[in-house]
């Protein structure tokens, strides 16, 4: 009860399960060997994987899809699970997965293609980076960040994705009334997000829009699935540009 009270002033509450959590020693993988041993030649991206060089610059993203719909970015796609199950939902919105991790951006390309996703592509590639120097103002609808590495080691806190810059060259690359919806199982982290963007100004608390159909589930990851399995409780964070 003390801690539901320490978090009372937060916007956003977490679904209804254990409060307290054993965290393995590995938050996250450190490998995809297992993914991509003798299997990465077999897959194909085409028409779904851009080139890696067009985050050099300035994008595009009309020419990218080919026409001018909204466009929603998700960041960390892993195997691309969300994206297969959302895209098909909202075939008049365009959808970019960026996953730094080569094999898995592969992979999700790959399964992308086999759906017949027209309205997705794929970028290989750091995702702050493309935020900051890739994305013109006003250009994005939502972005999606769904359970982002924790790097719960104190001395490793410079490296998680959701810093203040971050979150205001979010701001900057949202519509107005766009979104930025993050989602962790890091209690921690969860906090330290709440804290970040309620620091940017411009950004309006709002509810968490239901992505995916299956009871006990938000947006339908590989990573939540996992976790529900392990009972670990959810938290998110959704704000809305509002000027």
């Amino acid at each position: 009860m003390i801690l539901r009270r320490r978090l009372a002033w937060a916007t956003v509450q977490p679904l209804a399960r254990p409060w307290t959590v054993a965290y393995p020693p590995h938050m996250r993988p450190g490998s995809t060997r297992h993914l991509s041993r003798g299997r990465q030649g077999k897959w194909d991206g085409g028409g779904v994987l851009l080139d890696e060089s067009i985050a050099r610059g300035r994008v595009e993203l009309a020419a990218i899809f080919g026409n001018a719909r909204p466009v929603e970015l998700e960041i960390g796609t892993g195997k691309g699970t969300f994206l297969m199950g959302r895209a098909p939902a909202r075939p008049e919105v365009n959808f970019l997965g960026i996953e730094y991790a080569r094999p898995y951006c592969l992979y999700a390309a790959d399964r992308v293609r086999r759906a017949g996703l027209g309205n997705v592509r794929m970028l290989c590639c750091d995702a702050g980076h493309f935020v900051k120097v890739c994305l013109a103002d006003r250009s994005l609808w939502r972005i999606h960040v769904y359970f982002p590495d924790p790097w719960p080691k104190r001395r490793h806190h410079h490296r998680r994705l959701i810093q203040r810059p971050f979150v205001a060259e979010a701001r900057r690359v949202l519509r107005p009334g766009g979104q930025l919806i993050v989602v962790t199982d890091h209690l921690d982290y969860f906090r330290q997000i709440v804290a970040t963007v309620e620091a940017v100004d411009g950004l309006a608390a709002v509810p968490m829009p239901g992505w995916s159909d299956k009871d006990g589930e938000l947006v339908g990851t590989n990573f939540e699935r996992k976790y529900i399995a392990q009972g670990r409780g959810f938290y998110r964070v959704v704000r809305m540009r509002y000027v």
